[in-house]
């Protein structure tokens, strides 16, 4: 009875919460508008306070948030039952084509391809053998490898990598060891960082993009690389230095042998298959960084892997099924919601209104900013970044690129709680360290990541 009773109280559960969620969002939307508004403007207010409760709560999985978001807009906005001035809607459904979802779709399909293949295997050893059994250098190598691989994998699937590889010698050198603590809290902190460095290393990244190529700005591959790569460099070798410091104190060699040895041998197939996919990777970074000099966009590259690698058969179909198309529901859906906060005028409206704020332009960067950071400890760093970029370009209409890249980067400098990011998560899974331990690298990051954002962004700018 008690079994039965448990699991039928929680769908009940979470029906209440969102219930809970939508009379909240049509307190906030009362209290927030003005009796001028028209009917979209008050459908898309209340549109925003629900999906900002929707992502807090978690009462539904993020990427069926961006669903709703799409169907409501269809739904309110383009119903003439509902709405006096009924819109074209297509601007809002057409995001899931847009050329940010192309582009992270293009590094989905090189991310799965150097798991099916092994590649990020063999890239960890490499790393091993490169790095030594020095505790000080092999942290060096792991957080190196990390922040490299999660700029073209998911720093969740990286994270996921190196934590399982390394497991046994953190079990082995036991939960009060300073290389377990100094490892766990490294490796999370380097796959977050590394997610700055392209375009297509974390969702909040594509938010910016997107929302810039909506203003007709456009970012390419190499104009990120220019605002992203330093500072994944700088954060994670800054990282790195500190947990050196507090907690290797002992360099004395370590017995590596269950990890470096692999004298599994490859099949030819699968080392013809690693052939292509390295290839593969290779043609199209180049493509990615050369493309504005032949007018090739970051969005059309992606061609070349999701048709190489289906051709020669290296992904099938039940690897494409695989994919992650929730993260690229949920970022099209944010993107929908920045375009009818945009195109309803609410945007225009709001800003106005914290424009006044006598605080400057640069007051402005700074507050959202650390705003960023600390929501994104909170909640999902794209829902943050979904709401704040069209904000912050609304509010400084004269600094979008700044705004945007300084929001979207800043979204990857939230580590401060276990739930603050998937490798967090995984780090924290291991019950090897705890909540506790995350304040440092949190604390290390939250307040020195914006600040060289902004330093930064506004050096290059």
């Amino acid at each position: 009875m008690k079994k039965t009773k448990y699991i039928s109280s929680k769908p009940l559960r979470s029906v209440v919460v969102f219930l809970l969620c939508i009379l909240v969002a049509m307190i906030l939307q009362a209290l927030f508008s003005n009796p001028g508004f028209s009917d979209s403007q008050h459908y898309v207010l209340f549109l925003l306070f629900f999906s900002i409760a929707l992502w807090f709560t978690e009462v539904i999985p993020p990427f069926a948030v961006g669903l709703l978001i799409m169907s409501f807009l269809v739904f309110a906005l383009g119903n003439p039952y509902f709405n006096s001035a009924p819109e074209n809607i297509e601007r809002y459904v057409t995001t899931f084509s847009s050329s940010i979802i192309w582009l992270m779709l293009g590094g989905f399909f090189l991310a799965v391809a150097m798991t099916k293949t092994k590649l990020d295997e063999a890239l960890f050893r490499f790393t091993i053998q490169l790095s030594g059994t020095k505790p000080r250098n092999l942290l060096i190598g792991l957080m190196g490898t990390t922040m490299v691989a999660s700029m073209l994998m998911s720093n969740t699937a990286t994270t996921a990598m190196i934590i399982a590889a390394v497991t046994p010698l953190l079990l082995k050198l036991g939960k009060e060891a300073g290389l377990t603590k100094a490892l766990l809290l490294g490796v999370p902190i380097a796959a977050t960082l590394g997610g700055m460095g392209t375009i297509i290393g974390t969702p909040p990244n594509a938010i910016a993009a997107g929302a810039l190529e909506h203003a007709g700005i456009r970012m390419n591959f190499l104009s990120w690389l220019a605002y992203g790569m330093p500072l994944a460099v700088v954060l994670t070798a800054i990282a790195c230095l500190v947990l050196i410091v507090i907690f290797v104190k002992n360099n004395q060699p370590l017995d590596l042998d269950f990890i470096k040895t692999n004298d599994e041998p490859l099949i030819p197939e699968l080392k013809l298959h690693r052939r292509i996919v390295l290839t593969v990777i290779v043609i199209t970074i180049l493509l990615w960084l050369m493309g504005s000099l032949f007018d090739i966009t970051v969005a059309s590259v992606s061609a070349f892997p999701i048709v190489v690698l289906t051709l020669t058969r290296i992904l099938k179909g039940d690897d494409i099924r695989a994919l992650p198309w929730d993260t690229l529901l949920l970022v099209a859906g944010g993107l929908s919601l920045g375009i009818a906060l945009q195109q309803t005028g609410l945007l225009e409206i709001y800003a106005d209104k914290i424009g006044r704020l006598n605080i400057g332009s640069k007051g402005f960067l700074f507050l959202f900013a650390f705003l960023t950071m600390v929501l994104s400890n909170i909640m999902s760093n794209t829902a943050a970044s979904t709401v704040l970029i069209p904000l912050g370009m609304a509010i400084l209409p004269e600094m979008k690129t700044e705004i945007a890249m300084i929001v979207g980067l800043c979204a990857s400098t939230a580590l401060f709680l276990p739930v603050s990011t998937p490798p967090n998560a995984i780090a924290y899974s291991t019950g090897l360290i705890e909540q506790k331990d995350f304040r440092l690298g949190g604390a290390l990051i939250g307040i020195l990541g914006p600040l060289l954002v902004i330093l930064w962004v506004l050096f290059i700018s």
